[in-house]
């Protein structure tokens, strides 16, 4: 099992200096969740590789942590933050496929997309499944410039994210981290002294609401 719990910058930061306090009162109150049933997809983009990849390792570290087989964690990637909605989308109705004919195509077949860790959605020996996906995590950073391009980016990206989940009704976790400079992105991917990777608390998020959304499936309210 795994405990969704405050990050750790939280108690960390409590008695900072002011301009430190601002992350000192966020994170979600713990609960505890077991994954092991649970098949979660992640698609990130690959600018900014730099930060990409640790925010991946700590999404990912985080569902095994929570018992979810690693056969059954699917990576994906495309070029940036504006094609995660769509890749997202599609990833998810390819799980669909699957679930309803054996052994139907791969992920990388349906997305055409290319990825530094590809794992095939086709079900193998090793126990991965070969349903639907409980919940996917999008993963991006975008770093604002000197043009609008960051507004339109990000709110398209977002507002895309969300419509996602809503009609598709599996739980999409916004992984797109918007800040104003390298050093803010830094410290969200924890490669900072005192930064927190927010990658953790994406794929703690994931294996909360895809337990959730099972049991809301199956008409149980706890």
């Amino acid at each position: 099992s795994c405990i969704t719990r405050l990050s750790t910058s939280t108690t960390a930061t409590v008695a900072s200096p002011p301009h430190h306090n601002a992350m000192s009162i966020k994170g979600p109150t713990p609960q505890e969740h077991e994954g092991s049933a649970l098949r979660i997809g992640i698609v990130h983009a690959r600018w900014n590789a730099s930060i990409i990849e640790p925010l991946v390792k700590g999404a990912k570290d985080k569902l095994l942590g929570c018992g979810v087989k690693e056969s059954n964690i699917v990576i994906q990637s495309v070029p940036g933050s504006w094609e995660l909605p769509i890749a997202v989308q599609r990833l998810f109705a390819a799980s669909q496929v699957q679930s309803s004919t054996s052994g139907a195509g791969s992920a990388g077949d349906l997305l055409a997309s290319s990825t530094t860790d590809l794992t095939s959605l086709s079900a193998s020996a090793d126990g991965a499944s070969g349903g639907p996906f409980d919940a996917i995590i999008a993963i991006g950073v975008l770093i604002k410039g000197e043009t609008m391009h960051f507004e339109y980016i990000a709110d398209a990206a977002v507002h895309g994210l969300m419509r996602v989940q809503l009609d598709t009704g599996v739980p999409v976790i916004l992984g797109i981290l918007t800040v104003l400079n390298d050093e803010q992105a830094k410290a969200r991917a924890g490669l900072t002294p005192g930064g927190h990777n927010h990658g953790d608390d994406w794929g703690l998020a994931a294996v909360e609401l895809g337990v959730k959304r099972k049991a809301w499936a199956s008409g149980k309210i706890e």
